[in-house]
């Protein structure tokens, strides 16, 4: 048998590859028609218009598009979104650094605790 090349090889993986997503694709079709025909069926038993679906899909998750689905995660959050700030809640007395108790602990306060100090003596009281 000779060998393949590796342009060969790669249209073959390819075609293999839009060969599942095609599967994919049919299966999820499958999934989902019995799940459309409830929702239409209860539409009806409750006699509500797709304009009420369309209202309260849009005013349930603000910032949603109507048509659009939503990744999971932090991939969901578009690469230019700004981090919220995290007000600090436990503070070093001496050097005025600043935790805000998300995360991993910063070395100071490891290195405090590990001294023999509790983390509740460094939370900022408002």
């Amino acid at each position: 048998m000779a060998r393949e090349t590796y342009a060969a090889l790669q249209a073959k993986i390819e075609k293999e590859i839009n060969k599942l997503q095609k599967k994919a694709e049919v299966l999820q079709t499958k999934r989902r028609k019995p799940v459309i025909s409830s929702i239409i069926t209860s539409m009806r038993e409750y006699d509500i218009t797709p304009e009420e679906i369309v209202a309260a899909y849009g005013a349930a998750k603000p910032g949603r598009a109507a048509t659009g689905r939503r990744k999971a995660g932090p991939a969901a959050r578009p690469a230019n979104a700004a981090k919220r700030a995290v007000a600090p809640k436990y503070r070093h007395p001496q050097t005025g650094e600043t935790w805000s108790g998300r995360g991993k602990a910063p070395r100071w306060l490891a290195a405090e605790e590990a001294a023999g100090a509790t983390r509740d003596s460094f939370l900022i009281k408002e």
